[in-house]
């Protein structure tokens, strides 16, 4: 039987349902600030998020004629462009976060669980989500931030859930991911970890076979029932998601 002793917090679409209406829509901000007439709408931003990074996706567009093409460094200057639009977004309070999310971090802060986060984003676009949609004090509470570019293989790869293992000196066996989509799962399972999925419109029909939960949504006492999609341990009373939930995939 393990304990719970950490979680790992994907980011986008995890903690906050930002790629939709975040992410996308300054990507093509930063595109009309350049002059260029390509605009990612709502299912090419769909088709894109099958490659994770967003200076990848960029890459991936021109090489498929979506866009055309241009060196790296011009990549890597409308990504950060981008990355300005998208912290004047989330300064705007227009991507709230997701649905139980700020109260399994509270209670699981309370417990002494230790939290962090690992995530393919931007360190800025991390830091922007942190200090408007939960506030401060959780660049303190968050035991270690793994973001962006911190390894080279980016997810499905396991490397940043690896990597923040090693920094915060956990195992595997104690730890629970929580992701949203397929490469964040395949992420987490190529690290070993048991995993929590909450599901998006961009990743509701992905493929999660073996996740330990799969919900629509984490859920708050006094709101509507959230739907489970994959119960691989029997979990009773979700209603919504608790700790206790977690605790219990650890010891199943």
């Amino acid at each position: 039987m393990a304990e719970l002793k950490c979680i790992l917090w994907d980011v986008d679409g995890t903690l906050a349902d930002t790629e939709r209406d975040g992410h996308r829509v300054a990507f093509n901000m930063a595109f009309e600030e350049a002059g260029m007439d390509r605009r990612w709408n709502v299912e090419t931003y769909g088709e894109l998020l099958k490659v994770t990074g967003g200076k990848e996706r960029m890459q991936f567009d021109i090489k498929r004629g979506g866009m055309a093409d241009m060196p790296y460094e011009k990549v890597a200057a409308l990504h950060a462009r981008k990355t300005i639009h998208y912290q004047t977004l989330i300064a705007d309070g227009l991507i709230p976060l997701r649905s139980g999310v700020l109260r399994l971090l509270e209670e699981a802060y309370a417990e002494g669980i230790t939290l962090g986060i690992s995530t393919t984003t931007t360190p800025a676009a991390l830091d922007a989500l942190i200090e408007h949609s939960l506030g401060k004090e959780w660049f303190d509470r968050f035991a270690v931030l793994a973001a962006g570019d911190v390894v080279p293989a980016k997810k499905p790869a396991p490397d940043i859930y690896n990597y923040a293992m090693e920094k915060l000196a956990v195992k595997p066996e104690h730890t629970l991911a929580l992701e949203d989509s397929g490469n964040g799962w395949l992420s987490a399972k190529a690290a070993n970890l048991k995993t929590v999925i909450t599901v998006n419109g961009y990743t509701a029909n992905q493929d999660f076979d073996g996740a330990d939960l799969i919900v629509s949504e984490l859920g708050d006492k006094g709101c509507e029932a959230i739907q489970v999609l994959g119960n691989k341990h029997g979990l009773t009373g979700l209603e919504y998601v608790t700790l206790s939930h977690f605790k219990s995939i650890m010891a199943g």
